[in-house]
């Protein structure tokens, strides 16, 4: 979904999952994909990654930094794939072939992961390989119908230029928000020189509603019958109840997003509760594995409440994936992939207004990733 988001300007020098059922996605939809590479991050050389890159994007596992995880942090099995990863720059680093710029793709949890220990980690790893770094928080709510909250931390080469519109002398509103301007703050003041409050154009671009996504004969899911969603809606508590009744008040069609979610009752015992939104947008997509529940939906239209699992077609429009986009054909493999990716418009938004302008990028020549 990174390499969809920097589109046709930027040409994918090389790839990497450890996922086979990920990769064999990729080749579908990239041309069979020879640049792929199949295999743990851990057991990559550096001469694998042959040419100089302009860019390279990470997106490592945020299971041990995410709010719903153990909170292992950059020590656990999967978020620690980052050290891995950050010992291949290190040694492009040596060898003369250092990407101009750098960006990694994370949960917010990773602003206050450890207390804040494992954002300094990270950006004493930039400091120390010679760049200049920064963060914004993007939520994909901004572009499509789903609230996706996200941190990017962008270097580029110390030695580099950075042009004077990419960033500011401070945080700029809704891209800084005060956890990352907290985690900022707390870095040591030699690592803070290097640091950049990289500017982007801010506001909504997103012109459609979670309604927009839906599917009318979906394929992969069924809807469920009436018992099962009486059972649904027996699990929300009054609050929730009350906005399934405001939306059948209304003259039109409503889709709300429901997630299952473990809360304590009254009397402190832990109950199953179906939450629901229907603010024209998704909840933030998970994948389906790991005790996160799958997405459903509830369509109101008066007094005909019908329920469903959220499809994986409606899961990759919400992430700005094209229906031409080849998906598992089995669903919980293709809803995996979706929620475990970033979303386009997010990336395509980074690269127009700060990625391609950092690598000194134009329309004559492709950059590479």
């Amino acid at each position: 979904m990174a390499r969809m988001g920097l589109g046709p300007s930027w040409h994918c020098l090389f790839a990497n999952d450890i996922d086979p059922k990920k990769t064999a996605s990729y080749r579908k939809n990239f041309k069979g994909a020879p640049e792929l590479i199949e295999r743990d991050v851990a057991k990559l050389s550096a001469t694998e990654l042959r040419s100089i890159a302009d860019l390279v994007w990470a997106s490592f596992p945020c299971q041990d930094l995410s709010l719903a995880g153990a909170g292992a942090g950059l020590a656990g099995d999967r978020s620690g794939a980052f050290w891995p990863f950050w010992r291949l720059i290190n040694r492009l680093v040596r060898e003369g072939r250092a990407p101009k710029v750098i960006v990694l793709e994370n949960v917010c949890g990773t602003l206050t992961s450890h207390g804040g220990k494992d954002f300094a980690a990270i950006a004493e790893a930039f400091v120390r390989s010679g760049y200049r770094f920064g963060a914004v928080v993007l939520d994909a709510a901004r572009f499509v119908p789903q609230s996706r909250p996200r941190l990017f931390i962008i270097g580029t080469l110390e030695s580099g230029r950075v042009p004077g519109a990419l960033h500011n002398v401070g945080p700029q509103t809704g891209l800084h928000p005060a956890s990352l301007i907290r985690a900022q703050l707390a870095l040591p003041a030699k690592v803070k020189r290097n640091w950049l409050w990289w500017q982007l154009p801010y506001g909504d671009q997103r012109t459609s509603v979670f309604a927009d996504v839906i599917e009318k004969c979906p394929v992969d899911v069924a809807w469920d019958t009436a018992k099962e969603t009486i059972k649904l809606l027996a699990q929300m508590s009054p609050r929730n109840l009350a906005k399934v009744q405001a939306a059948q008040l209304k003259r039109r069609k409503l889709v709300g997003s429901i997630y299952r979610r473990t809360r304590l009752d009254e009397e402190g015992k832990k109950i199953q509760r179906a939450e629901i939104r229907f603010d024209d947008i998704a909840g933030c997509l998970r994948t389906p594995g790991g005790g996160s529940s799958r997405q459903r939906i509830l369509v109101v239209e008066g007094s005909d409440i019908r329920s469903r699992l959220l499809s994986a077609r409606e899961a990759a429009r919400l992430m700005g994936v094209p229906d031409n986009y080849i998906l598992p054909q089995r669903y919980n493999d293709a809803y995996h992939l979706i929620g475990d990716g970033v979303a386009v418009p997010v990336v395509r938004h980074l690269s127009e207004h700060l990625l391609t302008p950092l690598a000194m990028g134009s329309a004559k020549r492709k950059n590479a990733a």
